[in-house]
């Protein structure tokens, strides 16, 4: 067996090029009919793969100490973590699941556009550098500062890894999808891919592979999802209008696109699923982790400005290409599959599913050149997410439960990132099944449940903790799971899952966002709970309060990672 991380990874690259060669040949079926191989994407696919192993070797040769695998030694300034912080956000859901949310619902893909970018001013202005200030590797530093390490860590790493397997559902699913239509390959073998060369780039590169993995596929989607705007416009001489006119006159469902009530149609769904994206977002683990691979809290918030303008201009782009998905292939047979007649629905029948409007709508304006290189940075997208989720969850089970909880701090730097990347490989593995049994849903919804998850136990813990001295462990404890358990039980007794995953009849819980009622039940736990804790710990815990605000608000005495 190979013994070096250059081995593992040359043999990582032969092995996926020679399965892609192989499965492509053995599973023409999965591909549409019409189009074969599609090889000029599948050369840029390559030559990216081969470009971010190239970065992962170099990074790994890089990664010394713990401080480099969690938080790429602090040495990222702000700009280029705001890179890397959009290139992390920016995922599959953003790119092909708000178009095609577009392309299937019109205006109401727009409330996730509108949800995911809210959520960053909080982030600005609440968390970033207090983030930065008080932890050191994990969220879950910050939530037990004054708080007790073992019970608080067991929740945040808890937390931490619900929601990283609901967001690698969507993730998995979307490169699955891609690939499956690139390279004819059976989506079960797409996602085998996805889900090892994101196991390489986390194990052997940590934190400084996943970062300029992420910068680099930010600025490619970026450069990319631009031209596709600029295309779409262009036909219409830069006008909206006659776009939006366009695109209700082809539209099955006509003028109703260009008003709500086609994706999200009653009131509680709507806000529960606009708090779930404004407040999850801070509540993500791998976007926190992200604050402790700059040197300060200066540098926190300059990577928060710059990823909010990056992430904003991008969801307009998101919204313009998916109305132009509309226009462009609604009326072309070439993108759907056929029935008796030549007839085809066309809010059904595209192949690869509406995740891949983008991806169709690149081949419409631009040849198989330009979607080519469209599929290979989508793919390039997802990669950069797993990486990160991939990154966070081995974080929270290597330093949150294993250094922290089992071995009580008593452990070497070395063992503790080989625990990572022992957790890297099995959250991988976990990926590639949920991956494929949650394959035919919509990736933009998916990622909606990851952060209803997260808005409903990360976000209350850690808020509260900063934020009131009243908070004691026992109320974080208890509102922390309250939150956690009745988000992941309404999700599975929704329709999503109840009904269209798992196939009964009808849904336990009516609505498919549970936000609004487990946030609530979340923030009364940790309320309650506190209130009604007189123990003399609670009392320490609330006298030291002070001494965690002032370091909150100043700086001083805040972890210098990039010492090391």
């Amino acid at each position: 067996m190979p013994r070096t991380p250059k081995a593992w990874l040359l043999l990582a690259a032969v092995l996926l090029a020679s399965a892609g060669t192989a499965w492509a040949a053995d599973s023409p079926a999965a591909a549409p009919p019409r189009a074969g191989l599609n090889w000029p994407a599948i050369v840029m696919f390559f030559v990216f793969v081969l470009a971010t192993l190239g970065i992962t070797y170099r990074a790994a040769r890089q990664t010394k100490s713990a401080a480099d695998f969690y938080a790429a030694g602090g040495g990222i300034t702000g700009f280029q973590n705001g890179l890397a912080i959009a290139g992390d956000y920016m995922s599959a859901a953003s790119f092909l699941g708000i178009s095609g949310l577009v392309f299937a619902s019109g205006f109401d893909g727009l409330i996730y556009s509108i949800g995911f970018l809210v959520g960053w001013p909080i982030i600005m202005f609440l968390i970033a550098e207090r983030l930065r200030n008080l932890g050191k590797f994990t969220f879950s530093d910050v939530a037990s500062f004054r708080l007790a390490q073992t019970p608080i860590r067991i929740l945040s790493a808890t937390g931490t890894l619900v929601v990283v397997a609901f967001y690698l559902i969507a993730q998995m699913v979307g490169a699955g999808k891609l690939i499956e239509l690139l390279f004819g390959m059976q989506y079960l073998y797409a996602v085998v891919v996805v889900g090892a060369l994101m196991i390489v780039y986390v194990a052997f590169g940590g934190m400084k592979a996943t970062t300029w993995v992420q910068i680099t596929k930010a600025c490619l989607l970026l450069g990319g999802a631009t031209f596709m705007a600029l295309a779409v416009l262009w036909r219409y001489g830069f006008s909206p209008e006659a776009m939006f006119a366009d695109a209700v006159a082809t539209h099955p469902r006509g003028q109703s696109i260009m008003a709500p009530g086609n994706f999200v149609s009653d009131p509680v769904s709507t806000i529960s699923l606009g708090l779930a994206l404004m407040f999850g977002t801070a509540g993500l683990p791998h976007i926190l982790m992200r604050f402790f691979t700059v040197s300060d809290a200066k540098a926190a918030r300059k990577s928060v400005f710059y990823a909010t303008g990056l992430i904003g201009y991008f969801y307009i782009l998101t919204f313009i290409i998916g109305f132009g998905a509309i226009t462009f292939l609604m009326n072309d047979p070439t993108y759907f599959r056929l029935g008796d007649g030549g007839a085809y629905n066309r809010l059904t029948d595209m192949f690869g599913g509406t995740n891949m409007a983008a991806v169709h709508l690149s081949n419409a304006v631009g040849g198989s050149l330009f979607m080519g290189f469209i599929s290979a940075v989508a793919f390039a997208t997802i990669l950069a997410v797993v990486a990160g989720l991939t990154l966070a969850g081995a974080s929270a089970v290597s330093h949150d439960l294993y250094a922290s909880v089992i071995a009580r701090g008593r452990v070497d730097e070395n063992r503790e990132v080989r625990i990572s990347k022992i957790s890297a490989i099995a959250i991988g593995i976990v990926a590639i099944i949920l991956g494929y049994i949650f394959e035919n849903q919509n990736v933009a919804f998916m990622v909606g449940l990851a952060f209803s998850v997260a808005a409903s136990c990360n976000f209350p813990v850690l808020l509260m903790s900063v934020f009131w001295k009243g908070t004691t462990t026992r109320g974080a404890l208890f509102g922390g799971f309250l939150g956690l358990a009745s988000a992941v039980l309404m999700v599975v007794l929704s329709r999503a899952v109840w009904v269209s995953t798992l196939g009964f009849a009808a849904p336990l819980f009516p609505y498919d966002n549970p936000a609004l009622f487990s946030m609530t039940i979340a923030f009364a736990g940790i309320c309650v709970f506190s209130k009604t804790d007189r123990s003399e710990r609670a009392r320490r815990e609330q006298d030291a309060f002070e001494a965690q605000y002032v370091r909150s608000e100043t700086g001083i005495g805040a972890s210098g990672v990039h010492a090391h």
